[in-house]
């Protein structure tokens, strides 16, 4: 990443350092790296051109294509990544910034969050979230979005379920600016999390796409069947169940 370009993102957006890789494993343990070491300037971004090893939740792998978007940002433990917010908000915070980046250039398409970390065009995943707790209450946001990939590219198991920017399109978008766009939309979104966190969960709840379906919820070694009542004020997901309506707020949904 050229030095301007650099200079740019720290002057237009709520980074403070930018770190540019050709080709890392994985941009989130590289900021957890990174913070071991204590850096001075947060947040920090890290990009990389290539991510070979991109991790999803749990033993979920991410597929990043040649011309997409692989970014985490490490947030310092206090003001804009206050220590009270919860994993949920953070992820949800930074659905909401990706659904109303993407959104715009696609407007012929559905775009919408997948609670608590996906980000769906058309029913399919164009983006995946990772946040990660570090335990001095540092975070990690992980980001990839299929943004100039192409679906000739993906692992054949994946071409039905993926979708990329340059596919919905049918052209590229400016790496630069789009990056840019996206920040800008994240440090807003952050910033709801601990100065606005209804106004938040309510905008996420307005983008989610599994209102009225039957979800499963599994929970460790718990399975909880329920119709999505959409996400609440404090970013849970709402299911309604054979006992009521109940508010989760971690759990891993069964493919559906």
């Amino acid at each position: 990443m050229p030095l301007n370009i650099a200079e740019r993102i720290c002057r237009e957006t709520f980074i403070a350092h930018v770190e540019w890789h050709a080709q890392l494993g994985s941009t989130n343990d590289r900021a957890k790296c990174l913070a071991g070491e204590n850096p001075e300037l947060l947040p920090v971004l890290i990009v990389a051109d290539q991510q070979t090893a991109g991790r999803g939740r749990g033993s979920h792998r991410w597929w990043t294509g040649q011309g997409s978007l692989a970014l985490s940002v490490l947030l310092p433990s206090a003001g804009r990544a206050g220590k009270n917010r919860h994993s949920p908000l953070t992820a949800l915070a930074t659905a909401v910034a990706i659904v109303e980046t993407v959104a715009p250039l696609v407007p012929k398409h559905r775009v919408g969050i997948h609670w608590p970390n996906d980000v769906m065009a058309d029913q399919r995943k164009i983006a995946g979230i990772l946040t990660e707790v570090l335990p001095d209450g540092r975070q990690v946001v992980g980001v990839g979005i299929n943004t100039n990939s192409r679906l000739a590219d993906a692992p054949r198991e994946l071409r039905g379920r993926v979708a990329t920017l340059y596919e919905l399109r049918g052209e590229e978008v400016e790496s630069t600016d789009f990056l840019i766009a996206l920040l800008k939309q994240l440090g807003s979104a952050l910033t709801l999390c601990d100065a606005a966190r209804k106004e938040l969960a309510a905008r996420a709840n307005t983008f989610c796409l599994q209102h009225g379906e039957i979800l499963t919820l599994r929970l460790g070694a718990r399975s909880i069947e329920g119709r999505c009542g959409g996400i609440g004020p404090d970013g849970a997901l709402l299911l309604d169940t054979g006992e009521g309506q109940e508010a989760f707020y971690s759990g891993t949904l069964a493919e559906y």
